[in-house]
C-alpha cells in the first residue's frame, strides 16, 4: 500500500474503527503522516462531525474531531475491506467536508463482486487482494 501511494504527499491516513485502525496507523507511521481515527458515535473526547452510512447489513454512523484534518491537505483512507462502498463513502464525505484532498483510498481485500468499487468513481481506488464471485 506504501509504495502505491508514496508519490501522493500524504498529509494525512483516516481510517474506519476498528480493524481500519491496524493498517492505517501502520501506514500512517511509515508515511511519515498523521493518523485520523474515524469512530462509532460518542467515542471521540472532542466537538465531532457525523457521518450516517448504509452497510450490507445496517445503518451506522461515523464521526470525526471537527479540527482533525487542514483544508486542502492530502488525505489516504485506509480500510481493511470494500464490499458495498458505505463506509469507505462516509469517510470520503466526512473528509472532504473538513476540506480535506481525498488522494487515493486503499483496502486490503476487495469483494469486486459486490461491485463497491463502481461507487468510489473518480477516486484512486486500490486492493491487494480482490475476491470475484465464483459462478
Amino acid at each position: 500500500m506504501k509504495k502505491k501511494f508514496e508519490d501522493k504527499r500524504i498529509d494525512y491516513v483516516v481510517s474506519a474503527e476498528s480493524r481500519g485502525f491496524i493498517f492505517g496507523g501502520a501506514l500512517a507511521h511509515e508515511m511519515h503522516a498523521g493518523f485520523v481515527p474515524l469512530r462509532k458515535p460518542g467515542k471521540l473526547p472532542y466537538s465531532t462531525i457525523r457521518q450516517d452510512f448504509q452497510t450490507e447489513y445496517s445503518t451506522d454512523a461515523f464521526e470525526i474531531h471537527e479540527d482533525a484534518i487542514e483544508k486542502g491537505k492530502n488525505v489516504l483512507i485506509v480500510d481493511d475491506l470494500l464490499a458495498t462502498a458505505g463506509t469507505c463513502k462516509a469517510a470520503i464525505d466526512l473528509v472532504e467536508k473538513l476540506g480535506g484532498n481525498v488522494v487515493g483510498i486503499a483496502f486490503l481485500i476487495e469483494l469486486g463482486f459486490l461491485k463497491g468499487r463502481e461507487k468510489l468513481a473518480g477516486y484512486d481506488v486500490f486492493s491487494l487482494i480482490n475476491y470475484e464471485k465464483e459462478e
